[in-house]
């Protein structure tokens, strides 16, 4: 699967853990930055990332910052989005069982790593149930 990722300067530890574990899991990772720690403004990751995967070169999206909070706020402003802001594995289930979510967000100071790999893992390992979900997630487009 092709999975798009970016962080801005307060999640980039986080990513290159996550970049890790993607291409350990044999996934196609396009890492749209930042590529250090030093400060950047993070709706514009958010942006490109969300680009690609409203327009089909990314399959999935992962978005990382500080909380998590920025990030998801600034993707859910694409109409084809649907971002999850998840901490553990229990919402990143629901988020793609349930909700369809194509971009995942996490933050680096409240996830940490082993917590943020098992996330990934099971983010992308959960199909959506479609049935009566899938005439709610039609519904986002209509709002």
């Amino acid at each position: 699967m092709k999975v798009a990722i970016g962080s801005d300067h307060g999640g980039f530890s986080l990513k290159v853990v996550v970049v890790a574990l993607l291409q350990k899991l044999g996934h196609d990772v396009d890492d749209v930055g930042c590529f250090d720690g030093e400060s950047v403004d993070y709706p514009q990751f958010a942006d490109n990332v969300c680009g690609k995967v409203s327009r089909g070169d990314a399959e999935k999206g992962i978005l990382i910052c500080g909380t998590g909070i920025g990030m998801s706020m600034a993707a859910n402003k694409h109409g084809s989005i649907r971002a999850a802001l998840c901490s553990e594995q229990y919402t990143a289930r629901m988020s793609r069982e349930h909700n369809d979510a194509n971009i995942l967000c996490m933050g680096e100071r409240v996830t940490g790593a082993g917590v943020a790999e098992e996330i990934v893992r099971t983010w992308l390992g959960t199909p959506f149930a479609g049935g009566r979900h899938q005439r709610r997630v039609e519904l986002f487009s209509s709002l």
